[in-house]
């Protein structure tokens, strides 16, 4: 009996040992069942780390431009491709104009006076661009909206910039989608890659020092201009440590436009006589000075989670979310934050940015008024009347820095604080010289 109960004993240890090797190797269901297992009890959040990604074939494309599209990859990235839908669901705009009257005045005689929303999912872009009431006359308005111009200028070079925006329009066949971060091979083991020319033409060898996985992003959430030569999209600097609002000043004080006029400008204000500068959205160049990139963070730590599907598969969700809106990602906040309520602390932060904002910006639009009414009384000379316009240019500058960034200072509120300080300052001084304070 001794000698049976040793055999048995003996029988289920080897069962043991061999499910835990079937298991290990993940023959059981062709899934790692191991890997699966790891990630289902009370061991934290998901990391980067747990994920694991394939070497897949590229699918043949459908497009007409040969863009391997969303849906050509549905069938090896389903997850993915779904979630990257899901981003038809941000679909509420704000009108800053009705939210801030004010910036209809301090953007008198330009496009965004006359429409200017916030931002919705990326689904939106190609449909956004189409019926904004800012003209558009060629086709470098399209740059960032979609994979097919990307794909465009790529093959073509520069020329493609200055094509008809109708013409092109009607060529284009998807938003933003997979091209745009990952090129056509977006199955070699989840590689980025930067897919805008520009890009990488500004920064060259210095792209190489910002993580792919925020410079994917900043392809497009960054301030940039467009060259008076050929209109070419490009940036206003070749480093991070040029990414600063005063170095990107300085950078445009110091370009010579084709008249001779030293100093690039978007319009000249008619009322004012200013040459003025417009800022887009300089998410990158914000978060980059910010403490959660000298961390080692990226975009996608806040703002895309890592997902576990119900067979195992774990995955970056490329649904786009404000951490404070998705529990999965606060979650990674507790990790430095601990037991930080950080949606209060994140709304309280906001609301102070959004005050500021909302001061100094009135106090810009007076500003402006008072320079107009000085221009068109003719009591200040010529010279006079050019330093405060230098002031008011500057005041404006720094002001839309922080207005225009899309986190109301939750990237980086230190220097959202400072670009408010320095538009004060200027609109102080300008005031000043007008004798109005």
């Amino acid at each position: 009996m001794e000698k049976k109960n040793k055999t048995i004993k003996l029988i289920i240890s080897v069962l043991i040992i061999a499910v835990s090797v079937l298991l290990l190797a993940g023959f059981l269901g062709g899934k790692d069942l191991m890997y699966h297992l790891l990630n289902r009890g009370d061991l934290g959040p998901l990391t980067r780390e747990d994920i694991r990604y394939i070497e897949a074939e590229t699918p043949e494309a459908t497009s007409k431009d040969g863009t391997v599209n969303s849906a050509d990859w549905k069938e090896t990235y389903p997850e993915i491709v779904t979630t990257m839908k899901d981003n038809a669901n941000n679909y509420t705009v704000v009108s800053y104009l009705e939210q801030d009257p004010y910036l209809v005045n301090v953007y008198e005689g330009y496009g965004f006076a006359k429409d200017y929303g916030s931002a919705r999912g990326h689904e939106y872009c190609l449909e956004d661009v189409a019926k904004t009431e800012r003209p558009h006359p060629m086709a470098n308005c399209l740059t960032c909206k979609t994979p097919n111009f990307a794909k465009l200028v790529n093959d073509l070079g520069v020329s493609a910039y200055t094509m008809d925006f109708a013409d092109v329009m009607s060529a284009m066949e998807e938003s933003v989608s997979c091209y745009t971060c990952h090129g056509n091979d977006a199955g070699n083991q989840g590689k980025i890659t930067i897919t805008h020319s520009y890009v990488l033409k500004a920064l060259g060898d210095n792209a190489d020092t910002i993580d792919a996985a925020t410079l994917s992003c900043g392809q497009c959430h960054i301030e940039y201009y467009f060259t008076p030569s050929d209109k070419e999209t490009m940036m206003p600097y070749d480093s991070v440590e040029a990414m600063t609002p005063e170095a990107i000043l300085a950078y445009y004080d110091s370009m010579v436009m084709p008249d001779g006029t030293v100093g690039f400008y978007d319009w000249v204000q008619e009322s004012t006589g200013a040459h003025m500068l417009k800022a887009q959205h300089p998410e990158m160049e914000t978060f980059l000075y910010g403490r959660h990139a000298a961390e080692g963070m990226n975009c996608a730590d806040c703002h895309m989670s890592i997902e576990m599907a119900e067979d195992g598969t774990v995955y970056h969700s490329h649904y786009l979310a404000s951490p404070l809106d998705d529990p999965n990602l606060l979650l990674t906040c507790a990790e430095c934050h601990e037991d930080t309520d950080m949606t209060d602390f994140v709304h309280r932060l906001q609301d102070k940015i959004t005050a500021r904002e909302t001061e100094v910006g009135n106090r810009l639009s007076d500003f402006k008024d008072a320079l107009a009414a000085a221009v068109s009384e003719g009591a200040a000379s010529g010279e006079e009347l050019d330093a405060v316009r230098k002031l008011y240019r500057e005041a404006q500058w720094y002001f839309d820095f922080c207005y225009v960034e899309n986190s109301e200072g939750a990237h980086n509120s230190e220097l959202s604080g400072r670009c408010l300080d320095l538009a004060e300052e200027r609109i102080a001084e300008g005031m000043e010289l007008l004798g109005k304070e």
